[in-house]
């Protein structure tokens, strides 16, 4: 009939079929295609694998690399202390390294040379007599030589922080050695009175030992007086040493009694220092235990 709706022509299913494709309804056909789809992007199905290759460029789609651990806090701390211990290790190496090849230093090569030169010096000073002006000349040379390498192994030695432990001894070995082997030499040849010599090697060894007994409480420091003894004595013996006549050897006697003078007065100073360092270095000990005590 004309004016009847479709729906009411058609009874209840018309309605039914006229109200599913309005509403949004789906068919038999659409619902297999959307479970289709479902199941085919689904990331438990077996369709896991194409839907990801389907969509290139996702991050889903590249296959993850394996990833290096990181390292964590504890563990990074721990390689910073290893290498913190590892570092001191190698300096300690590398510092006696350095030690072991300083010793072969300028300073120490002058040492060494004024001790090759002791037993030089006697052969030259008792050849032929040990009056001959010719040999008395080149024992001079020799007394000369290790005289000047004594003011520069020093010199270089401070200066260019070349101390070294082989030099602390060696040095002041060598200077004994060479003065107290010209001394012994010009007494034995009736050149100079025997109780210079001991006066003077008396004093030498003297204040060695003495340094030696009071090193616990500190050090003695050379002082000016005791640079003067030295080159006093060094221009007094090597004056002994040449053949001399005339006024120069009156000179020389004034010199060696210079020398003499110097030798124990700068004596008497340092055996003084010493006791000041001893009474200090006992004073400053007990007052420490007192401390402790309290």
């Amino acid at each position: 009939m004309t004016g009847v709706p479709a729906s009411a022509a058609g009874g209840p299913s018309g309605a039914r079929r006229a109200k599913g494709p309005a509403s949004g309804g789906l068919t038999p056909a659409s619902g297999r295609a959307l479970a289709r789809e479902a199941r085919d992007t689904a990331p438990g199905d077996s369709g896991d694998g194409r839907a990801r290759r389907d969509v290139p460029g996702s991050e889903e789609a590249r296959p993850a690399a394996p990833s290096s651990p990181r390292p964590t806090d504890e563990s990074a701390g721990t390689a910073e202390a290893q290498g913190s211990t590892r570092a001191p290790r190698g300096g300690k190496i590398a510092a006696a390294a350095v030690d072991q090849a300083s010793v072969w230093n300028i300073a120490n090569l002058l040492t060494m040379l004024r001790l090759l030169l002791v037993p030089a010096f006697v052969m030259l000073m008792l050849a032929d007599g040990g009056y001959d002006p010719a040999w008395r000349s080149l024992a001079w040379a020799a007394f000369a030589i290790a005289m000047i390498t004594d003011l520069f192994d020093g010199h270089l030695a401070r200066t260019y922080n070349l101390v070294t432990d082989f030099g602390k001894i060696a040095d002041p070995i060598a200077d004994k050695a060479i003065m107290g082997a010209a001394l012994i030499c010009l007494s034995a040849l009736g050149d100079l009175p025997w109780w210079v010599t001991g006066v003077i090697l008396g004093r030498e060894l003297g204040i060695t030992l003495l340094r030696f007994l009071v090193i616990r409480y500190g050090v003695i420091p050379a002082s000016r007086g005791g640079k003067l003894k030295t080159l006093t004595q060094g221009v007094a013996v090597g004056m002994y040493v040449l053949a001399l006549t005339g006024w120069l050897a009156t000179l020389r006697w004034w010199v060696m009694a210079a020398a003499v003078v110097l030798t124990v007065v700068t004596g008497l100073d340092y055996v003084k220092q010493a006791i000041v360092l001893r009474r200090q270095g006992i004073a400053e000990r007990k007052a420490a235990l007192e401390e402790t005590e309290e």
